[in-house]
């Protein structure tokens, strides 16, 4: 702690306007940061804002597949379209539908290679060995997420195959990269399926490389609800986690019995905490400001496979009774260099004064002093509609995909991809401009209706190791996209 009591937070940051510092002695994030709570005490703390991006501005570009016009990139990059729903996979089976939460989990000489979410519910079941839930139930269908894994070449820029991953799981909305090279893909619901030949559902998975070594075995101890996201920390093992419940949000830690950090590890048991602000009940952070802070600890969850009760989980109801955080809606969650980026989807205000249907925020915690920090709060739609998953780059830029529907601004109307600059403003780099008559749709032999997708989500930003390649999902109709180009030009 400082004398001043606040904590001295030394860790090297996250950007430096348009490049990270080759030197990891400075921390150019956490000095804005310290900046900001100290004009913050003056009464004089800036706000968010959207600034102008270092890329340039945004205009269409032809996918380099199809030849179609689905991304708004700026000058000088490119991108490549592969694996769209209805796709033909190795197996010759459809590529399933609702393309969400994606990570690369391993390079293999020329091959990069991810794994996607599906965020489906009630459907067909993905044809893959790995599978927790196989019946059918009384309506015909079975529980339809899963995920699907993409290999991909550098050299080329093409898809090399996808196959499918994971099956008879619901809602697989995102997860998280562990540092052992798998996939946690979590369970968006609090499905209880048992009454009709199905099982409980709201777990995370954790997804091998290899498809043939999944094991679909639910990792009760992380808890059953509404899981967003999860990012681990290399140092200890712990596994952090997000709750997508409207202002029944808790940020939540898993630490796990085994720390050998090999496949399967998590699986074996672990105990499962929330966070908590310190000498403080049950803490509602449903508007913070640029620069908010809080000093947190955290409490234990006794049973994390408690039934829920109406529509709230049970881990959530045993943490506010223990005086745990919430935020509005806890949605992606990164790790980069000691430090944990949380975005809460909706917090703020919505014009009629509700507090947790705002336009979102980012918070950064640090694990190891115990401080949250609000470095980002979008006061309209404009600075950021809505924000869900979100990517550090290996420079240490931060990307943040749009979930709020589409926003007109200078560049039309659509979902982006945004980043966020040490000032904690935020700035365009990327636009959905998916528009597709039946004539084109045809032309690239692909299998979806005509139509304007361009307020649909966009999710699963991520980039390879090397930082050359970002990765995102177009959830419908259901495209992946690979992007590439002159990223030193800005913090990404």
């Amino acid at each position: 702690m400082s004398s001043s009591g606040q904590p001295v937070l030394s860790r090297r940051g996250l950007l430096k306007g348009g490049a990270m510092l080759a030197t990891a002695g400075a921390a150019p994030f956490v000095q804005a940061l310290q900046a900001l709570s100290e004009a913050g005490a003056s009464g004089a703390a800036p706000a968010s804002r959207l600034a102008d991006s270092p890329y340039g501005p945004i205009a269409p570009v032809n996918d380099e597949v199809t030849g179609l016009p689905l991304l708004q990139l700026p000058a000088g990059f490119s991108y490549a379209s592969l694996s769209w729903t209805g796709d033909r996979m190795s197996n010759n089976s459809p590529v399933p539908a609702r393309l969400d939460g994606m990570g690369v989990v391993a390079v293999q000489g020329d091959e990069i290679i991810l794994i996607r979410n599906h965020e489906v519910g009630s459907g067909a079941l993905i044809p893959a060995a790995a599978c927790y839930s196989s019946t059918v139930r009384s309506n015909g269908n079975y529980a339809g997420g899963g995920n699907t894994t993409i290999r991909f070449s550098r050299q080329s820029k093409r898809e090399i195959s996808t196959v499918p991953s994971l099956s008879g799981t619901l809602v697989n909305c995102a997860g998280g990269v562990t540092p052992w090279g798998t996939w946690l893909s979590c369970e968006e619901t609090i499905a209880d399926l048992t009454a009709d030949g199905g099982r409980k559902h709201g777990y995370v998975f954790e997804v091998r490389v290899d498809p043939a070594q999944t094991t679909a075995v639910p990792i009760v101890g992380m808890g059953r609800y509404d899981h967003e996201a999860a990012a681990v920390d290399p140092r200890d093992s712990s596994v952090y986690l997000t709750e997508d419940n409207r202002n029944e949000s808790p940020l939540y830690r898993y630490i796990p019995d085994d720390k050998s950090q090999t496949a399967g590890a998590l699986e074996k048991g672990g105990r499962l905490q929330a966070a908590k602000i310190v000498g403080r009940g049950h803490t509602e952070l449903f508007t913070p400001v640029l620069g908010d802070t809080h000093q947190i600890e955290w409490v234990d969850i006794a049973d994390p496979d408690m039934d829920p009760v109406a529509e709230s989980s049970g881990p959530y109801l045993q943490a506010r009774d223990a005086g745990a955080l919430s935020f509005s809606r806890g949605e992606g969650i990164w790790y980069f260099e000691g430090m944990f980026y949380i975005v809460d989807t909706s917090a703020g205000t919505n014009e009629e004064g509700r507090a947790g249907y705002g336009e979102g925020a980012v918070w950064m915690l640090d694990p190891v002093a115990g401080t949250l920090r609000c470095i980002f709060a979008s006061t309209s739609a404009e600075m950021a509609n809505n924000p869900d998953n979100i990517a550090i780059s290996p420079r240490g830029g931060i990307a943040m995909c749009e979930d709020g529907g589409g926003v007109e601004d200078a560049f039309g109307f659509g979902e982006r991809i945004m980043g966020l600059q040490t000032s904690g403003d935020s700035f365009i780099f990327a636009k959905n401009n998916v528009v597709l008559t039946a004539e084109q749709i045809t032309a690239a032999g692909k299998n979806c209706e005509p139509g304007d997708y361009r307020g649909g989500e966009l999710a699963g930003v991520c980039f390879d190791p090397e930082g050359e390649i970002m990765f995102m999902n177009i959830q419908n109709p259901g495209v992946t996209v690979a992007i590439w180009g002159p990223w030193e030009r800005g913090p990404l």
